[in-house]
């Protein structure tokens, strides 16, 4: 039980991204495991990096979780007081710099992984940050906890609902009752979800859960993949570049992107959907639009704050 007048430790980790250009060659070696990028590699992300002007993913994570901290402290006024933070697992701010700040004056820490669909094999190395981290600090008086999966968290469906029902209202009446809407992930290799077969059942769920809510037809949507990674093995299919030309041949002249994982936007939002998939659905002579990423949507900050709460 937490008493008033104790702090608790909020840390939002998410994947990172590199501050500049100049940072993208340590950030590749940071996600490889230490292992440096091939030259062409390098070029490349720091093409796309380019063209989105850089990734806000840092900023609008630190700012998710300022909102976070006014949520919790708004909806406890008499305690316990919270601080959260926004740590990195691949490009400063690290977790492991963070863990010391966020835990200074709290009886408990928590850690939540800026991803709802939760995997032990994916995240192991969220969790294993952590628990480094806090043995590091030899606290016998703090006690912490990492979030499991949030992916059925009715905020979380309401604030991905919002965003899908706010752009199909942008569209003229009579395409809105009829443009498909694809509802993405981050592809994964099959290698790994073979051993991990209910991450991808998290990820259906949530996108049925919120068709549900907005009320599209089962014809009207379908769950896809982006951001296949640069490896030779078998990532998982169907992309969403292969549904653009089933969509054309079915007649299709609209469609609408709503990645259900991704809560901020960064590289995968700006370039991978906002460039790539918006030239592939041209190519098709299909009109393209995504919905807003959740960010700091006041709906998302409470599901956010459901999560700490279920945790204490």
């Amino acid at each position: 039980m937490i008493t008033t007048g104790a702090r608790v430790g909020v840390l939002l980790m998410t994947y990172g991204s590199p501050a500049t250009l100049n940072d993208i060659p340590v950030y590749l070696q940071n996600v490889r495991g230490g292992r440096p990028a091939g030259e062409e590699l390098v070029q490349e992300f720091r093409r796309r990096y380019a063209l989105i002007g850089g990734s806000p993913l840092l900023r609008i994570t630190q700012q998710q979780a300022a909102a976070l901290e006014q949520e919790l402290n708004d909806q406890h006024p008499d305690g316990p007081a919270f601080q959260v933070m926004a740590g990195m697992r691949f490009a400063p701010p690290f977790v492991s710099d963070l863990v010391p700040q966020v835990a200074v004056g709290a009886q408990r820490l928590l850690g939540i992984i800026m991803s709802p669909q939760y995997s032990p094999i994916i995240m192991s190395g969220y969790a294993r940050a952590l628990d480094e981290a806090v043995a590091g600090l030899q606290r016998s008086d703090l006690t912490y906890k990492l979030a499991g999966d949030w992916h059925l968290q009715p905020f979380f469906l309401q604030a991905l609902a919002e965003r899908v029902e706010q752009a199909l209202a942008r569209y003229p009446e009579d395409v809105r009752q009829h443009v498909p809407v694809l509802f993405t992930a981050h592809s994964m290799p099959r290698r790994v979800i073979e051993k991990e077969p209910d991450y991808i059942g998290h990820l259906q769920e949530t996108a049925s859960s919120v068709a549900a809510l907005v009320g599209l037809p089962a014809q009207r949507w379908q769950f896809c993949y982006q951001s296949a990674g640069h490896t030779p093995e078998e990532w998982l299919k169907p992309d969403f570049a292969d549904i653009m030309p089933e969509l054309r041949r079915a007649g299709e002249t609209h469609v609408l992107i709503a990645p259900i994982q991704f809560l901020a936007d960064h590289l995968e939002i700006l370039y991978d959907i906002e460039i790539g998939a918006r030239q592939q659905a041209e190519e098709q002579g299909i009109a393209f639009a995504r919905i807003e990423s959740l960010n700091t949507s006041p709906l998302f900050i409470k599901a956010l704050a459901s999560v700490v709460s279920e945790m204490l």
